[in-house]
């Protein structure tokens, strides 16, 4: 059975050197064979190179069997810079992704990163990452630090992606919100899964998808608490009528042309996801190398799938939605 991984993150030397020159409340430093991310006094990581390699990535997928990662780049993107350095910020990513794509086309389906800086900055950005780097997909950050994903002078660029086709991956950042829960490791334990759900659930109430109905949308790791909160996101909007200023249906009715990954530790919440949103709207991710590939695979394999239902989790969704071949 093929399988496509829907969730895969590169981190590219050429964008850390860029950043590295340019510190500010966004920093990252290189110490040996790691890189050290600093996001303001929030969050620190200390990641190795290795891990965040093309050649890394290659290997681990050939040893658990997975045939082709939609892969992205990691935090920091660049609308978490300065805005003067947004543009080139992006540009050094997508230059570096579609280059692994290049090396690796039958293995690597690359998604841009924008700049968010000017709209048409970001417009000539996703022309030369979609239409010259043959990108699939555009990674959306759950902010764009300053501005938020359905900020109106963004909206001629969903307008494009619509038309184009173009899958849109919404990914967590670190939430602007962050200092009132930086104690305990709160940011990742559930910030990032808050923030992304913010993200999603703005797309649906600003009317974005009212406008742009046929937008391809993912949402990683089980829709963050999207699914288990949906019905009282309903309740407010249809019998209490807050909310609704720029939607004709019940929020939940639009979620339904999203998809989600099963990207979670545990197979019982992906599972209710599963049941949540159905087979035809679920794929695999795997956040690698966050988490092996090995894990999330385990997480697949108890979720008490059918084999037609692993199929379309595994391959047959993701190439319909991506445009790769069955």
């Amino acid at each position: 059975m093929r399988i496509i991984d829907c969730q895969s993150h590169l981190f590219h030397r050429e964008y850390a050197e860029f950043v590295t020159r340019h510190p500010g409340k966004i920093s990252i430093g290189i110490e040996n064979d790691f890189y050290l991310l600093h996001f303001n006094e929030d969050v620190h990581m200390r990641i190795r190179a290795l891990d965040y390699s093309v050649e890394k990535k290659i290997q681990d997928m050939d040893r658990v069997g997975i045939d082709v990662s939609i892969i992205g780049s990691n935090i920091p993107g660049p609308e978490m810079l300065a805005m003067d350095l947004r543009s080139e910020g992006a540009r050094i990513i997508n230059n570096a992704t579609a280059a692994a794509c290049a090396k690796y086309p039958s293995r690597l389906v690359g998604l841009a990163v924008l700049p968010f800086s000017t709209i048409e900055e970001t417009l000539a950005e996703y022309d030369r990452a979609i239409n010259i780097q043959k990108m699939k997909g555009i990674q959306l950050y759950s902010h764009l630090s300053g501005f938020h994903v359905d900020d109106k002078r963004f909206e001629p660029l969903f307008e494009r992606i619509e038309k184009d086709g173009t899958v849109i991956v919404i990914h967590p950042t670190v939430p602007e919100w962050a200092p009132s829960i930086r104690d305990h490791s709160m940011i990742p334990m559930l910030g990032y899964m808050v923030d992304h759900s913010f993200a999603m659930l703005r797309i649906i109430l600003s009317g974005l998808l009212e406008r742009y109905p046929l937008l391809k949308i993912i949402q990683p790791h089980c829709g963050g608490v999207l699914p288990y909160l949906m019905p009282r996101v309903d309740e407010q909007t249809e019998i209490k009528r807050r909310g609704r200023e720029h939607i004709k249906k019940a929020p939940s009715e639009y979620y339904r042309s999203v998809y989600l990954d099963i990207v979670s530790p545990s197979a019982k919440t992906a599972r209710f996801a599963f049941d949540y949103q159905g087979a035809d709207k679920m794929v695999f991710g795997s956040d690698h190398p966050w988490i092996t590939l090995k894990d999330m695979l385990e997480v697949l394999n108890q979720m008490g799938l059918t084999e037609e239902q692993k199929e379309a989790v595994l391959y047959k969704n993701a190439a319909t939605l991506f445009g790769l071949e069955h």
